[in-house]
């Protein structure tokens, strides 16, 4: 029997962080502001027939260990930055799967005024075998 017939979602949605990143030094140096949507992906039938959290994920523990990092990473790509927070995730929670879009809120380009998002996800394939 596949593993995953019974999935169900948790999504997080606008965690608010504040990072070192960016290839401009002064981004890395003063930080910026940055959205993180999360979703993963799971069996969700035995934590609401039993009301365990440990059957589930801990959405808590999941936004106070992403702006953990936040708070700690210098680098400068969203792509690493994007990375780390998929490890960090998959430490806490396996390979399940997952899928994260991150958002430079206000990256300092002359004449810009949008947004820039970077889409990720791991484990997925694992839904079609």
């Amino acid at each position: 029997m596949n593993q995953f017939n019974n999935l169900s979602a948790i999504h997080i949605r606008d965690i608010n962080l504040w990072a070192h990143v960016g290839v401009l030094e002064n981004e890395r140096i003063n930080g910026q502001s940055f959205v993180l949507d999360i979703t993963f992906c799971l069996d969700l039938d035995e934590a609401s027939k039993l009301d365990q959290l440990d059957k589930s994920i801990d959405y808590s523990e999941v936004i106070k260990a992403v702006q953990n990092l936040s708070f700690k990473i210098k680098c400068l790509t969203i792509e690493y930055f994007s990375d780390q927070i998929l490890n960090l995730l998959e430490s806490l929670y396996g390979k399940v799967p997952i899928n994260i879009r991150l958002k430079k809120c206000s990256p300092p380009i002359d004449g810009f005024t949008g947004s820039v998002l970077i889409e990720k996800q791991r484990n997925y394939s694992s839904l079609t075998n």
